[in-house]
């Protein structure tokens, strides 16, 4: 470090500033102490059986989308609170028009008024970068969508990286690697908006070409199929509770919940909390927060930050680019979307 700091004279601004951010994730990225599950010990296919391919060792799978199907596995049990991670490596090439999702549900059994937190990876065309966002539903609220976007400083189709999802009575974080992205701060006023029923934990590759790349405009091209997004270390910590049934047993939880808050990863630390702020400045193109002609208000939960909100137009993206919104439905999961068409940088 003192070397570098010593190179400073003869490093341009602008790539020491990027220096400096790449240094503070990587002091922000110790691992996790995290215990991993098998593939068969806690998950099972959702869809297209023959599509989802468990590793020789058991610990991983992948999942593939050809011109037939997609595919999708499930959680085994569903779970009242917890953290939830896996290690991916998203489709290299073209990719447009893909969606690969990493989120938790309930909607199978409360399908009116289900809750959901959701990491899904849009593709892109030859050449130009995956991007992500991350959304929260809670008590069947879609038509109060919560979506943030982002790019990513890394090549997710190089090597695989951590992302995860943390979910307490208290709070919901973000993780990409050790780093988190977003923080939502549960509060009185979001109400049922805030999740709170059991959920399982999801993982699928789909088609979404009606929306995922340019509002739509780049389809998938299924002369580059099959796509493969691999999966390892799958993590599940939380008070796994009967699936079927709709009534559960809040008390039975308690220690686990104690346990779950007590981890290192439950809390933003100031070190932490830096390198969100770093990585929200940096690579966060858009926020419901700042979109002022969606929500005159903003929701309960938004942190309106000065700096952060002066880089934003009132459709809640930077002030380059534009977005649109449009209902989209896919694998019985109804959002309220925001699409990029942005063309120029995508």
């Amino acid at each position: 470090m003192d070397h570098m700091l010593r190179c400073v004279g003869t490093i341009p601004k602008l790539s020491f500033l990027l220096l400096l951010s790449l240094l503070l994730f990587s002091f922000v990225n110790a691992a996790f102490d995290l215990a991993t599950i098998p593939f068969n010990d806690g998950f099972s296919p959702l869809f297209g059986d023959n599509n989802v391919v468990r590793s020789a060792d058991g610990n991983g799978v992948k999942l593939l989308l050809d011109r037939f199907t997609g595919s999708g596995f499930i959680s085994s049990n569903m779970y009242n609170y917890g953290f939830f991670s896996a290690r991916i490596k998203l489709p290299s090439n073209y990719t447009a028009g893909l969606c690969v999702a990493f989120y938790t549900s309930n909607g199978d059994v409360f399908e009116k008024s289900h809750d959901e937190l959701d990491f899904e990876f849009l593709g892109n065309i030859g050449g130009k970068p995956w991007r992500f966002q991350t959304n929260l539903y809670g008590n069947g609220s879609t038509n109060r969508g919560r979506e943030e976007r982002y790019r990513l400083w890394f090549d997710p189709t190089k090597e695989y990286h951590r992302y995860s999802i943390l979910w307490t009575a208290k709070n919901v974080i973000f993780y990409v690697d050790e780093v988190p992205i977003r923080e939502v701060l549960r509060s009185e006023k979001m109400g049922g908006d805030y999740p709170s029923k059991p959920m399982s934990l999801y993982a699928t590759i789909w088609d979404a070409s009606n929306w995922a790349t340019s509002g739509g405009k780049y389809k998938v091209n299924y002369k580059y199929a099959p796509f493969v997004t691999q999966f390892n270390d799958l993590v599940l910590k939380g008070c796994s509770v009967d699936p079927i049934q709709e009534v559960f047993d809040r008390q039975g939880c308690y220690g686990q919940h104690e346990d779950l808050e007590a981890q290192d990863y439950a809390a933003v630390t100031p070190m932490r909390r830096l390198a969100m702020r770093r990585f929200r400045q940096r690579y966060m193109y858009y926020s419901y927060c700042y979109d002022t002609l969606r929500y005159n208000v903003p929701p309960p939960e938004c942190v309106i930050v000065p700096s952060e909100k002066q880089r934003f137009k009132e459709t809640g993206r930077l002030r380059f680019g534009g977005s649109h919104r449009r209902q989209s439905r896919r694998k019985g999961r109804t959002t309220n979307a925001v699409v990029d068409t942005d063309e120029g940088d995508m």
